[in-house]
């Protein structure tokens, strides 16, 4: 099993964008169903979207129309395509992969998103 590992956080404006990404272990990736949570300080972690072995999708409610998920298999890597942020954006943004082996969780990587 190896620990999912997120990076491309950092601070941005308000309007701003950043690309998130996730890299996963290869043996399994093409198979897993990949997740994007989040947890702001002094809130519980949320989902923000995944994508699923065969590339569905899905999204919170307060991210559809500005974040897009994608993964490129031959990269085992997941993406988080965050525009027109908002300071309710800020989180430690977390990449979590499924599947019929293991549940694993990244460290969690920081977004920012100053006013």
């Amino acid at each position: 099993q190896v620990q999912p590992v997120e990076s491309g956080g950092g601070m941005v404006q308000a309007g701003g964008s950043l690309r998130l990404s996730c890299a996963a272990s290869r043996s399994t990736f093409s198979i897993s169903d990949m997740g994007w949570y989040r947890q702001a300080p002094g809130k519980q972690r949320e989902l923000v979207g995944r994508i699923t072995s065969n590339g569905m999708t899905n999204y919170a409610d307060s991210v559809k129309g500005r974040f897009t998920i994608s993964r490129d298999n031959a990269k085992n890597t997941v993406y988080l395509q965050m525009n027109s942020l908002k300071p309710e954006d800020t989180a430690v943004y977390y990449c979590r992969v499924t599947n019929t082996w293991y549940d694993l969780w990244g460290q969690g990587t920081q977004v920012t998103v100053s006013s």
